[in-house]
């Protein structure tokens, strides 16, 4: 994918700016006026390949420190996971909201961020509910909901951005396609995590909720991966550059 970003002209030249808002003092109409400045551009099909590029750094690293990794499991934690989810998924999402033309730094950031304390929620969930609370059912569902509150909003921001654009019957079948993934994928990892802490099942067992992880997480990545790589072929006028 990486050498298809390069290799490909019109991948390469698929490039989604990136731009500053602010007030500017207009002096004909004596007011502050919104306006906007380009800082610079991404290549899509770059931003794709790094994705995937962290996970396979971020197993690298587990595969070098396996007896780590097995002890955290026996503490039914996984730290490896929350950290490379809030790195990997961010980029992901960030990349995502440019395709539907949130171009801005500071909007960028935020999704950024929000989707990082998503993630760090779900590790403070595995980590201050320990095993021994965990079998007597005495969990604590408050770092859970603060998650799920701070993963919505990137949702809620690609959403405005696709109702706003309107013409429906004109949106290619790819943009359709990252939506549906996105909300079945983004959705099961939560659920996999109720799952686990509510003990059904097979569930009971954490190693069972990790395989999920890892089952969920090789399917969404490689699915989204691929969509937004795809998404290089969506019109790529002058228009994003008008602002």
């Amino acid at each position: 994918m990486l050498v298809a970003s390069q290799l490909i002209q019109g991948i390469k030249d698929f490039t989604k700016d990136v731009t500053m808002s602010f007030l500017s003092y207009d002096e004909d109409t004596k007011s502050l006026e919104s306006a906007s400045k380009y800082i610079g551009s991404v290549e899509i099909g770059v931003v794709a390949a790094v994705f995937l590029l962290m996970s396979g750094l971020a197993h690298a690293f587990v595969l070098r420190n396996w007896t780590w990794y097995l002890k955290a499991l026996d503490a039914e934690t996984n730290p490896a996971r929350w950290v490379e989810y809030a790195v990997s998924s961010s980029l992901m999402i960030v990349a995502i909201a440019m395709l539907f033309g949130c171009y801005d730094l500071a909007s960028l950031i935020l999704i950024a961020t929000s989707n990082a304390s998503m993630n760090f929620f779900g590790f403070l969930m595995e980590l201050l509910n320990p095993p021994a609370a965990r079998a007597r059912g005495a969990v604590n569902w408050a770092r859970f909901a603060m998650g799920c509150l701070a993963g919505a909003a990137p949702w809620a921001v690609v959403g405005l951005y696709f109702y706003g654009g309107g013409n429906y019957d004109r949106i290619p079948d790819f943009v359709y396609a990252i939506l549906a993934g996105y909300f079945v994928f983004f959705n099961t990892f939560p659920v996999n995590m109720v799952l686990q802490y509510a003990q059904c099942g097979p569930w009971a067992d954490y190693r069972f909720g990790e395989a999920g992880y890892i089952v969920l997480s090789l399917l969404s990545k490689s699915l989204l991966a691929w969509l937004v790589f795809g998404g290089t072929a969506q019109p790529n006028g002058d228009d994003d550059k008008d602002y």
